[in-house]
């Protein structure tokens, strides 16, 4: 009986960062993850930022529950709802929209689930960041390896779902 391999390199960056404090996203509690990444003095592909507008941006969540899990959120530093100012949650909802349909036109996905948790108790890893999840779902998208292992298949790399969202997005 052979073995086969299943790839799933983004794993181990999410394997290894089991010491991060989940308040910030950082080993020490220093600073912010989110926006250690927006500062970085990279572009933004090598951020997977598919999309700013002037408050709000768009990028690929380096742990996807499905291949194309984007994330919108707001580029200031807030941590709940309430914290943003209208233009603020008016541009967070219209980067949600243009997300979905982005994702739409890209994968073609039979739905999408939309997040928003609020808190380490609801469900948030990075719960000092305030950051609404948007993931297209297809039909028969779990399989045994969900069900039996708590493992997600991802049949394509970041890299290619950066330049599939990119182009997809109006």
């Amino acid at each position: 009986m052979s073995l086969d391999q299943l790839w799933a390199g983004w794993r181990m960056a999410y394997v290894s960062s089991a010491g991060i404090e989940p308040a910030t996203g950082t080993p020490d509690g220093s600073e912010c993850v989110f926006c250690s990444i927006f500062e970085a003095s990279l572009d933004d592909a090598a951020r997977m930022v598919v999309w700013r507008g002037e408050r709000v941006l768009a990028m690929l969540n380096a742990f996807p529950y499905a291949s194309g899990h984007l994330m919108v959120m707001p580029t200031r530093h807030v941590r709940e709802l309430d914290e943003l100012g209208v233009d603020e949650t008016t541009e967070l909802w219209e980067g949600v929209r243009r997300a979905v349909g982005a994702l739409k036109r890209a994968y073609r996905p039979d739905g999408c689930n939309l997040g928003v948790n609020l808190g380490r108790a609801a469900g948030a890893g990075i719960p000092g960041h305030l950051h609404v999840h948007v993931v297209p779902r297809w039909i028969g998208d779990t399989n045994f390896m969900t069900a039996t292992a708590s493992v997600r298949v991802l049949p394509e790399a970041l890299s290619d779902s950066y330049a599939r969202l990119s182009g997809a997005w109006q």
